[in-house]
């Protein structure tokens, strides 16, 4: 039973990863203008993966589209190649831990091979977590580097701020939801892999050898047998097997009790 809601569990943050993956990548406000210097503007502007738009103070928004592959920086384009991949690879893994789930049966569907089933689905969302963190931390680490490097330029040689008409950029509400998003996608691949243990099967089948040790005066024999030790009378017939054999041919193969 604990197996079964391991699995469940982490089913459902992995949906909701994945999820979270997709709207982030969607989601315009990567970057958002800092309004440190200027609190009061009739315009704001934010920057996704795909667009840019500029919002007005009177309500009315306008995005454009990157109309170029070529002309981009070449750190968004590798963000954007991270995020596509990390929902690529979750999408599959999805679409695994499904038929893995322990309480669903498709035909004679064995555990071992549900097992398998469940740990290749959690090694994907882990892949999928980790290019959704990276590519977030990717930007961000762009975000961060291009915001002090226009500080820099704001300031004169007597320490004074100046004003100037280059805009900043920082963070928007789209890293804090990939972030979160590649956390539970990640958590939900670890949990998986935990769950696969309780599904292998154990061997339980041992191979067992038997010896026997022989005796001068023993004959091993498919039947029941009986041994004389030379010690009481001395029968005429000796019984092996149930058969009669003389006195004189079991005498071949003399006991040790025969030298006191």
């Amino acid at each position: 039973m604990s197996v079964t809601i391991l699995q469940l569990v982490s089913f459902l943050l992995s949906m909701l990863g994945l999820a979270g993956c997709m709207a982030a990548t969607g989601m315009d406000m990567w970057s958002t203008q800092d309004l440190y210097d200027n609190p009061v503007t009739s315009v704001f502007q934010y920057e996704g993966l795909w667009r840019s738009c500029v919002r007005q103070s009177s309500g009315f928004t306008e995005c454009r589209p990157y109309f170029t592959i070529l002309g981009l920086p070449a750190m968004l384009q590798a963000v954007r190649a991270l995020m596509i991949v990390g929902i690529v690879v979750g999408v599959i893994g999805l679409l695994v831990s499904i038929f893995a789930l322990k309480c669903i049966r498709i035909g004679s569907m064995e555990d071992s091979a549900k097992a398998n089933m469940t740990l290749t689905s959690g090694i994907m969302f882990i892949i999928s977590g980790l290019c959704a963190i990276a590519g977030v931390s990717v930007f961000a680490n762009m975000l961060v580097t291009n915001f002090w490097m226009s500080t820099a330029g704001m300031y004169t040689a007597m320490g004074g701020m100046v004003q100037t008409v280059q805009t900043r950029y920082t963070f928007g509400s789209a890293l804090f939801v990939g972030w979160v998003a590649g956390g539970l996608a990640l958590i939900g691949g670890v949990m998986m892999c935990i769950a696969c243990r309780g599904l292998v099967p154990e061997e339980s089948n041992y191979k067992t050898v038997s010896y026997h040790a022989s005796g001068h005066n023993m004959a091993y024999k498919p039947g029941g047998f009986k041994a004389s030790t030379g010690i009481g009378a001395n029968p005429k017939n000796k019984i092996f097997n149930g058969a009669a054999r003389p006195e004189d041919e079991m005498q071949s193969h003399p006991s040790k009790y025969d030298y006191v």
